[in-house]
């Protein structure tokens, strides 16, 4: 059985945790490792800059972006990560991201779940047709986790990830609407648990 996580609005104190979790090495090399100047990357925003961004600046990355959802993960009243959705309505495409960054809830299934909650958002709330993910080689962890959803591959892209001083391979892997209440129902174990 699956975490029974939340996804919530983010706050300044979960920007804040994110930049303190990509600082730390083991959660910085699953993700997309660090800049020239050594500032760790992260998608779609920076969070040491929006730490301390003003309010307008805010809203508009957090609230008001049409096109990019952010949200935190929580378990239990606790921060434990993040979700991103990357909305494409002309293609009716989500693509999504999701880091766990508290690295004592790694491999107990908190990222599954949070890629569910995802999930049922895209198909179910903004009723699209595909989700996609982009997942870089060197990130075996988050592959397994999509196939195990039942994500397909899709193809395979040279060099896409940069990362340190290296270029790594990237692999796209998609979930189409009529796919995903059965994959949905076996990771639950019952069809009665979709939202649809």
């Amino acid at each position: 059985m699956l975490p029974r996580i939340k996804l919530l609005p983010v706050s300044r104190d979960d920007v804040k945790r994110i930049a303190s979790w990509l600082e730390e090495d083991e959660v910085n090399s699953i993700w997309y490792g660090r800049n020239q100047e050594g500032i760790p990357q992260h998608v779609g925003y920076s969070p040491k800059e929006m730490a301390d961004a003003g309010e307008e600046l805010w809203e508009q990355v957090f609230v008001n972006d049409p096109r990019h959802k952010v949200f935190s993960v929580y378990d239990e009243g606790q921060h434990i990560g993040e979700g991103q959705i990357f909305l494409e309505p002309l293609l009716s495409n989500g693509r999504l991201f999701i880091l766990v960054g508290r690295k004592e809830l790694w491999y107990r299934g908190y990222g599954t779940a949070a890629m569910v909650e995802m999930l049922d958002l895209v198909f179910y709330t903004y009723n699209l047709h595909r989700a996609w993910v982009d997942i870089p080689e060197y990130n075996a962890p988050a592959l397994h986790m999509c196939e195990n959803i039942g994500f397909v591959l899709e193809g395979h892209l040279r060099g896409r990830h940069p990362k340190g001083d290296a270029w790594y391979d990237t692999l796209i892997m998609g979930l189409l609407t009529d796919e995903y209440a059965r994959r949905r129902a076996r990771l639950f174990g019952k069809v009665e648990d979709s939202p649809a």
